[in-house]
């Protein structure tokens, strides 16, 4: 996907669009409360949840020995204990017949119009049709959906706003943006010529919902499954203060003489009655990430990233060896780095950087005679020409991504300590102060390295030494002939 706003520099690019957002990887899996749930043993819980643990107990998939199930929390819905859970015991299973996935689609009435369809696209048609017929076999389910979340891309044009100068911001209209071009081919060759197959016209709006709900519920990195949706599985919340995603889930056979199968959820640790039951989500992921995908972020500062984008030009003299050295290392034109509050700059970073700037006198390093060798004289600085560039380009990108914010960290922190806030816009203050504080520390790290050019050692000083050439203090040794 192209980018629908992005900065420029030379070689350097502050993207619009994360690398770790491509959506069409899509689809992967808020906060710990003292507040009393409301379970589904209580008729204070509504309707349509108390009607979806009924149905679940028709299908024989939850009893009276069942050790968690739904609850209103503070998240909304969640899991609870029935009973005093241990570390790694299994909370529930789920037969494959009661999972939504493509399999799924290619099943139903609308399956032979889905195979020449993304994954995720057709889980999305499938969801919206099953929704607008109310003789559905999946309408339990489909009626406790939420019909939005507090992820990005439901929020609205003043919410957005909030994100102003953050790649958060490029990065949800570029995802909406996608969205509806797959909408619109959606449409094109599926919706209009087969209106007899959909009760209902569907809309963007729609399409979006199954989106957000696919991208906020969907489980992945499963046995054969890369787009599923787990009914009752997907009531389960994240806890920040979990720091494994080990185990907690996997699908695994449903007995011996069975070629079933089943969704198993574990919980990560000791719960006790009456709590709800967490797992964590993913720990790499940023809080734009997260933000994007749940609608939610942490207060972890290594949460906080930025997505520095590097490019080489095609318009270099020497795009064609530059290309060969990055892809030789398992790069490509185009890298991709993330920086992270608090963090050291990623492997390969400056590295790749000295490539891409490379050029005048130094460019006798793009020679074959040193393809093999050329990625270790990379890893330290090249020229103080070379070395000078990469910090004036990168810091030139920082200033012009923080002249993109209306405010400072101290006002929005000051805002953010007001409390009582809209979530959305709490959320939108933390996103902007963590890629400021990144933002700021990036060019902190080249700043520094500006007041260090003098004195850096860089490639003919270091030849010259490993030739005997260059005395103890740094002066050239000369030899005379008799």
């Amino acid at each position: 996907m192209s980018a629908s706003v992005a900065f420029v520099s030379g070689f350097l690019r502050i993207p619009s669009i994360q690398k770790s957002q491509n959506p069409s990887f899509l689809f992967s899996r808020p906060k710990k409360s003292l507040v009393r749930p409301i379970s589904a043993s209580s008729s204070e819980l509504p309707e349509n949840v108390r009607n979806f643990w009924k149905w679940l107990r028709d299908q024989g998939v939850v009893s009276g020995k069942s050790v968690a199930e739904p609850a209103v929390v503070p998240e909304g819905l969640g899991l609870v204990a029935r009973r005093d859970i241990g570390r790694n015991e299994v909370v529930l299973e789920i037969p494959k017949r009661l999972w939504i996935n493509p399999e799924t689609v290619t099943a139903s009435k609308i399956g032979p119009l889905c195979g020449g369809l993304k994954p995720w696209v057709s889980v999305a048609l499938f969801l919206i049709r099953e929704k607008y017929e109310e003789e559905s076999s999946w309408r339990v389910y489909l009626d406790m959906l939420p019909q939005s979340t507090d992820s990005t891309v439901f929020w609205s044009e003043e919410e957005l706003a909030e994100l102003k100068g953050t790649q958060l911001l490029s990065t949800t209209l570029g995802v909406k943006e996608y969205v509806e071009n797959e909408f619109l081919k959606l449409e094109q060759e599926i919706l209009l010529p087969n209106k007899d197959l959909f009760s209902s016209r569907i809309t963007l709006d729609d399409f979006i919902w199954a989106f957000g709900i696919l991208k906020s519920r969907a489980f992945s990195r499963l046995r054969g499954q890369n787009l599923v949706l787990i009914p009752l599985a997907d009531l389960i919340n994240h806890n920040p203060a979990i720091k494994t995603e080990d185990y907690a889930y996997e699908i695994k056979g449903a007995g011996l003489f069975s070629r079933d199968l089943l969704f198993s959820l574990k919980s990560p640790v000791y719960v006790k009655a009456g709590e709800q039951v967490y797992i964590q989500y993913d720990l790499n992921k940023s809080n734009a990430e997260l933000a994007l995908d749940y609608g939610f972020v942490e207060s972890n500062p290594k949460r906080n990233s930025y997505t520095l984008t590097i490019e080489i030009p095609e318009s270099d003299p020497f795009f064609g060896d530059k290309l060969d050295i990055a892809e030789s290392n398992k790069m490509g034109e185009t890298g991709y780095f993330d920086i992270v509050d608090g963090q050291t700059l990623p492997a390969g970073m400056l590295q790749y950087l000295r490539l891409v700037a490379l050029g005048g006198p130094d460019a006798f390093l793009l020679e074959s005679i040193f393809n093999n060798t050329i990625w270790g004289h990379l890893e330290l600085p090249v020229s103080r020409t070379n070395e000078e560039l990469i910090c004036r380009v990168v810091r030139d990108a920082c200033k012009s991504a923080l002249s993109g914010f209306d405010t400072t960290i101290e006002e929005d922190e000051k805002l953010l300590d007001k409390g009582k806030l809209e979530p959305r816009l709490e959320m939108a203050l933390k996103i902007r102060i963590g890629e400021k504080r990144v933002l700021q520390q990036i060019d902190q790290i080249f700043k520094d390295r500006e007041l260090e050019l003098d004195i850096l050692e860089y490639y003919q000083e270091r030849r010259l030494k490993d030739l005997g050439l260059v005395g103890e203090q740094g002066d050239i040794i000369f030899w005379e002939t008799k």
